[in-house]
């Protein structure tokens, strides 16, 4: 597949990642694993466009460090508020198959995940175009 267009399926899952997320989060009964998991999911689907956009070869990675690492490798300026990104990791598989911690000393900010997805979002778009 053309780096191009496996960049354009990357978006196209992002965005479904993201519109499940939209639909969810105002809803207090919604769990926190699935808020996290969708927002960790449009994250690192938007990171890996941009690196298919750039030939970078991917493998079979999950963690939002290790793509943010990738970048890095290859050149690709990214905010360095994206360090904070590596805190949805988890919810790609650690907290889809056991609890969530919770507590005052462990909270989850749902709007600190959707606002994260979109600065990664506007990041890339912005990536792709330039």
């Amino acid at each position: 597949m053309h780096s191009r267009e496996l960049a354009e399926l990357f978006f196209r899952k992002a965005r479904q990642d993201e519109f499940v997320l939209d639909k969810l989060i105002s809803d207090p009964t919604s769990p926190d694993e699935v808020i996290g998991f969708h927002a960790q999911q449009a994250v690192e689907k938007m990171l890996k466009a941009v690196l298919a956009l750039h030939a970078v070869r991917l493998g079979k990675i999950h963690e939002i460090g290790q793509l943010r690492a990738l970048l890095r490798k290859n050149g690709i300026a990214h905010p360095s508020e994206f360090d904070e990104l590596d805190r949805l990791s988890p919810f790609a598989a650690d907290f889809r198959y056991k609890d969530l911690p919770s507590g005052p000393e462990h909270p989850f900010d749902r709007m600190w995940a959707a606002d994260s997805v979109r600065r990664v979002k506007a990041w890339a778009e912005a990536a792709v175009r330039g």
